[in-house]
């Protein structure tokens, strides 16, 4: 099994190499790929040494899985390059997300979609993915109407550059003294602002939201409305979820779902302070899920509170789910 991880150099890159090893994905000969400027830097796996090289080396040697994280342009370029030799591209970019010929996959939801004929797949942006595990299987059961979602996320969805800015700040307790990525402070500040403003006055974070509910539910009714913020954690997304339902149910129903639901922990004691925290979450595959309630004045509606790593599940983990899925549906085959 060839495998190239295009992007290697970057915070969710290099994460995708360490989960590569941690499941232990078949991998018989291994392609670093990063930008020129990254040629040649030694990347360590599974305890040989290899030499970063450039995505013209790699597709020299027809790797069977590219998995990308390398920004959309990149992946604009160079995925169908990959894909045209025979490759199964796993992109963990916006620029394939909401291509009606390119599958959105979370392989807990819908990896029953993908055949044969998928050579680029696309990997959801993390907010969405960590939201959707946890209403999934509850829109399955009752029938999503309505998700009002804010989002606290932390620096490492920006990569290595904002968590500098935010080691900068906690050192010198002075913003503008060094490089910083973010248009204001972030330590002991919330930015109510992630990626650039639309023309609706929503994010571009805000509308994939919206864009990748509908398109991984196959339900374009659902009416979703979200709130995307940076917040000074270093690792790990929390997300405030109230979701209204067309049908009722009681809260047992939805922690027994929850707990039967692969890859959700459910974390639901108010008595005991026993809630989802990004701390305990930082580092680990699960979404967690817990002060679970009914809204107080709208029927069929609860609010939750959600944590989960965002370079893991909302990333890189995600990414290597759906390789070992093309293994297990024998899309592709161990040779």
């Amino acid at each position: 099994m060839k495998v190239a991880v295009v992007g290697v150099t970057g915070l969710v890159g290099s994460k995708m190499v360490e989960i590569l090893q941690e499941r232990n994905f078949p991998v018989t000969e291994f392609y670093p790929v990063a930008s020129e400027k990254s040629l040649g830097k030694e990347i360590n796996f599974k305890g040989e040494t290899y030499n970063v090289i450039s995505a013209e080396q790699a597709l020299s040697s027809r790797p069977d899985i590219a998995i990308f994280s390398a920004g959309a342009e990149a992946s604009r370029r160079l995925a169908p390059l990959f894909a045209e030799q025979g490759c199964r591209v796993i992109d963990n970019s916006s620029f394939w997300r909401m291509d009606a010929t390119k599958k959105l996959i979370i392989p807990e939801i819908n990896a029953s979609i993908l055949t044969k004929d998928d050579y680029i797949i696309a990997n959801p942006n993390c907010s969405t993915i960590q939201m959707l595990m946890a209403l999934a299987p509850l829109h399955k059961a009752f029938r999503l109407k309505r998700i009002v979602v804010s989002t606290y996320q932390s620096v490492t969805g920006s990569g290595y550059k904002a968590i500098a800015q935010l080691d900068s700040e906690r050192a010198s307790q002075v913003w503008g003294e060094y490089p910083a990525f973010y248009p204001y402070p972030i330590d002991n500040n919330i930015i109510p602002h992630i990626d650039s403003f639309l023309e609706n006055a929503y994010t571009k974070e805000e509308q994939k939201m919206v864009d990748e509910t509908h398109k991984i539910l196959e339900d374009y009714s659902i009416a979703v409305s979200p709130t995307a913020a940076r917040v000074p954690v270093k690792g790990g997304h929390s997300e405030s979820i109230n979701a209204e339902f067309y049908n009722d149910f009681s809260l047992d129903d939805i922690r027994d779902i929850w707990k039967k639901t692969d890859g959700l922990l459910v974390q639901d004691d108010t008595s005991t302070n026993f809630y989802p925290m990004p701390l305990e979450a930082w580092n680990h595959d699960e979404v967690y899920v817990g002060r679970l309630r009914r809204d107080l004045y709208q029927p069929n509606t609860i609010n939750f509170w959600c944590v989960a790593d965002n370079i893991r599940k909302g990333a890189a983990t995600n990414a290597i789910q759906i390789a070992e899925t093309l293994l297990e549906k024998e899309i592709i085959k161990i040779y």
